[in-house]
């Protein structure tokens, strides 16, 4: 009986919860009744979200669920329309702006520890008596030494609002010293490296379009041609992108009046066409552009411009092919989101970006495995896609930049032994532990000359070679050095070499000898 009565109560609970469930249904469907619900009407997300949080079982977080919702709708849109919370657009905001907030050093992480590479002039760390070298053991109470701390975490604990202190506590030829930072506003470059090659010939590094873009170029450039600079190697190999007015602005330094530079064109964006102004200082410097499979947005702008006037010449391999117009929306909760509402053209019409595709994020990869990076041949041209520079000659759309004289990325000068001490950080744990050894002479270095004395006085080679082995394991014998020698020295002494006076000017001077893109465009 009492099994019975069970089947009895659970049976009548069930009809009870089931009788409950269609009421609800029913209560839910009658007060959404006549409420507009059709798919081409955005009021369906609303109602969606809406009923969710006033009839889910438990308790949510509206604010996420609002975030993962906006941020699914647009990933329908295309790869670059995105949804930004106030962290991201903030940090997003902050990579491209002149200036930032912060103690004013910049670091490497070579062992697990931060190590000082350059105190920048007249900020806060500067004032407080850091040094190149300095590692980095405590920020405020936190220990980021020897903690597997990521290196973004060490920044953000660096980084604060300008007034506000923070204590670093670093090691300093086996003394622990603390200092009181009060973090400041630290300007920020965009222009990595700018020097004479040769008499005539400069190279100049940009690593991005930021808002002091354009300024940066216009001091540099005049020094350079001080110095002698008839012609210019621009390297914008890994430049993203950034300020579209700034790439303009550049791009008039080099082109004449009615030249065009740019135009975007969008369903609710009529065609805009940008010319330049013929003011430029520098229409009579012979151009060289270098890029790369990363070179994208602002860079492909220049380099798109350059090539369709006949103004430079562009050597490397096809360019990322993003070319796509992000307006920024900015909403009173401090999140945002970057619309695409246009596509750039170059001058003779070519649509810089590349076509959307399942495969779109891994395209840099597929070059390398269709052999599209070692080989001109497997470059995908279409030629339905033909348009024409200035003067004529004949280019090809369907997204990026084809250069003009092809360099293949160089995959044969690697052997073994130079793969396996890139996996460890070798050379740039051995150029820490060098210039900890040999501080004094080296943060005294201020010339080229003195610079290249100092790397003929000291063999570096067995010093590397005998670090490697005792640290990491790694040997090598007369044979594999023989083949390594001339591709890893080089790099070891630019690493060396950054940490003296000249800085990254040094890094790339030292470095340039082995790459093969800027020693073509030497003989151009």
């Amino acid at each position: 009986m009492k099994t019975r009565n069970h089947i009895i109560i659970i049976s009548l609970l069930s009809i009870g919860l089931g009788v409950a469930g269609t009421l609800l249904v029913q209560q839910i469907q009658e007060s959404n009744r006549g409420k507009n619900w059709k798919y081409g009407e955005w009021r369906k997300l609303s109602l969606i979200l809406d009923e969710v949080e006033k009839n889910y079982v438990d308790t949510i977080n509206v604010k996420e669920m609002t975030d993962a919702a906006v941020s699914a709708a647009l990933e329908k849109l295309d790869p670059h329309s995105v949804y930004l919370p106030p962290v991201e657009l903030k940090a997003s905001n902050e990579d491209l702006a002149s200036n930032f907030e912060g103690i004013g050093i910049q670091f490497n992480v070579p062992n697990d520890t931060a190590v000082v590479l350059q105190v920048i002039a007249g900020g806060p760390s500067e004032k407080a008596g850091l040094l190149t070298g300095d590692r980095i053991l405590k920020v405020d109470e936190k220990v980021i030494a020897g903690t597997k701390t990521p290196q973004d975490s060490m920044v953000r604990r660096m980084r604060g609002t300008a007034g506000t202190k923070v204590q670093l506590l670093v090691e300093r030829n086996g003394e622990q010293i603390a200092f009181d930072i009060t973090r400041g506003k630290i300007p920020l470059h965009s222009i990595d490296a700018a020097f004479m090659l040769n008499d005539t010939t400069a190279y100049l590094k940009l690593s991005k379009f930021s808002m002091s873009t354009y300024q940066e170029f216009v001091t540099q450039a005049a020094e350079l041609r001080n110095q002698g600079m008839k012609k210019l190697i621009f390297d914008v190999r890994g430049n993203t992108g950034g300020y579209l007015d700034q790439a303009y602005r550049l791009c008039n330094e080099f082109l004449e009046k009615g030249d065009m530079v740019v135009y975007m064109e969008g369903l609710h964006r009529d065609r805009q066409d940008l010319v330049a102004d013929g003011r430029g200082k520098y229409k009579d410097v012979k151009l060289v552009i270098l890029q790369d499979a990363q070179s994208a947005s602002s860079s492909e702008i220049f380099a798109g411009a350059m090539q369709d006037n006949d103004r430079g010449t562009i050597l490397g391999v096809r360019s990322f092919g993003k070319g796509l117009v992000q307006e920024p929306i900015d909403f009173t909760d401090g999140s945002g989101m970057r619309l695409t509402v246009a596509r750039f053209h170059t001058p003779s019409g070519r649509c810089i970006q590349k076509p959307y595709g399942e495969r779109y994020a891994y395209d840099v990869y597929d070059r390398y495995s269709t052999g599209e990076m070692t080989s001109a041949d497997s470059i995908k041209t279409n030629k339905d896609l033909t348009y024409y520079t200035k003067s004529g000659r004949v280019v090809y759309g369907g997204g990026g930049i084809i250069p003009d004289i092809f360099i293949p990325v160089d995959m044969t000068r690697a052997t073994q032994y130079y793969l396996d001490c890139n996996k460890k950080a070798t050379q740039v744990r051995f150029a820490s532990d060098w210039f900890d050894k040999h501080k004094a002479e080296i943060a005294n270095i201020t010339t080229y000359d003195q610079l290249e004395a100092y790397f003929r006085r000291n063999n570096l080679e067995n010093a590397f070679r005998s670090f490697a082995k005792n640290r990491d394991g790694l040997k090598c014998n007369a044979t594999e050095w023989a083949l390594t020698e001339s591709y890893l020295m080089p790099q070891l002494n630019a690493l060396v070499g950054r940490y003296s006076q000249l800085g990254e000017n040094a890094f790339y001077r030292l470095y340039l000898p082995i790459d093969r893109t800027v020693q073509k465009a030497l003989t151009l």
